[in-house]
């Protein structure tokens, strides 16, 4: 089977989707001085009430050495807390403060709108293909 035209290839047709989507977030996400690993973040955090550090990695897709970075920034802005585990020590969990929580609301129906922007040219048969069609792309045997 011979690779597709250069432009049509599976990489750079996932760059162009990237490339139209996110300056459309990052611009919601400047407005509040968050970069977009931070926003990561506490996306996560506002569903979840405490995540472990190591699976806040794992779920937000940045590395451990960078993600404590990103914490610190956070933790210094007074949108998170980190607490160690009572039960082993070696865990810390990660949660957002009132403040962190606050930001929400404030953040998410900006956000909201974005996605439905997005959406509105798919049909919801066509949104639903995309979306299974994406996972099974990032489903890898781990």
């Amino acid at each position: 089977m011979a690779i597709q035209d250069f432009s049509q290839s599976l990489p750079m047709m996932l760059y162009q989707a990237l490339d139209e989507i996110l300056p459309k977030f990052r611009c919601i996400f400047n407005d509040y001085g968050l970069t977009e690993q931070q926003w990561r973040i506490l996306r996560v955090l506002w569903e979840h009430k405490k995540i472990a550090l190591g699976k806040l990695s794992e779920v937000t897709l940045i590395p451990s050495p960078s993600l404590v970075g990103i914490v610190d920034r956070l933790e210094k802005a007074e949108l998170i807390s980190r607490n160690r585990s009572k039960k082993d020590r070696r865990i810390i969990y990660i949660s957002a403060t009132q403040k962190g929580r606050d930001l929400e609301a404030e953040v998410m129906p900006r956000v909201l709108d974005t996605y439905n922007q997005i959406r509105e040219p798919f049909s919801q048969d066509e949104w639903n293909q995309l979306i299974g069609s994406l996972k099974k792309i990032s489903v890898t045997d781990k």
